[in-house]
C-alpha cells in the first residue's frame, strides 16, 4: 500500500507469547507499509487496542492469561472494537479448531509454521479492505448529515 495525504500508515497489532514468533512475523510485515505494535498475551492485547485502535490484529492461539480465541471473542463482540481484522495465526489446524476460531470471529486464518508471501498477501489484502469499509463509514455518516440538513432546511 502506498502511503499518501488521506491514507495514514495502517497499524498492526502482532500477538504471539513465544519470542521468536513474534520477532518472525514482526520481520515478515517489514515486507508491507504498516507501524508494527506488539504484545505477548490476551490481557496486554485487550489493553493496546483500547489505547491504539490497530487496523488489524495478527493473534495467536494459545496463549498464557487469555487465549486468542478468547481475546477475538471479547473484541468482535464490542461495538466499538468488531471491525478491526483478526487473522488468527496458530499452530492448530484441526478442523475444530478452526471452527472455533471462526465462531470467536475471526476474519482469517493462517497455520504455523507462516509462508511469508501468504501472510503478506494476507495482510494486504485484510488492511486494504479495513481502508476501504472505513472510507465507506465516513461516506455513510456524511451523506446521512447531508441528509439531516436537508431536512432541517425543508422543515424551515
Amino acid at each position: 500500500m502506498s502511503e499518501n495525504k488521506d491514507q495514514p500508515v495502517p497499524t498492526v497489532l502482532v500477538v504471539d507469547d513465544n519470542p521468536q514468533n513474534l520477532e518472525l512475523l514482526l520481520a515478515y510485515l517489514e515486507d508491507v507499509q504498516c507501524k508494527p505494535l506488539s504484545a505477548t498475551n490476551g490481557p496486554e492485547a485487550l489493553e493496546i487496542v483500547r489505547q491504539q485502535s490497530p487496523d488489524l490484529l495478527l493473534l495467536d492461539v494459545m496463549m498464557p492469561k487469555m487465549s486468542g480465541f478468547e481475546v477475538c471473542r471479547r473484541l468482535k463482540n464490542d461495538p466499538v472494537t468488531e471491525s478491526i481484522p483478526i487473522i488468527m495465526v496458530t499452530a492448530l489446524s484441526e478442523i475444530g479448531d478452526i471452527e472455533r476460531a471462526i465462531n470467536s470471529g475471526t476474519d482469517d486464518f493462517l497455520s504455523k509454521p507462516v509462508n511469508k508471501w501468504e501472510l503478506v498477501t494476507r495482510v494486504r489484502t485484510m488492511l486494504k479492505l479495513k481502508h476501504l469499509t472505513d472510507k465507506l463509514e465516513r461516506t455513510l455518516a456524511y451523506l446521512s448529515e447531508i441528509e439531516k440538513q436537508a431536512e432541517i432546511s425543508k422543515s424551515e
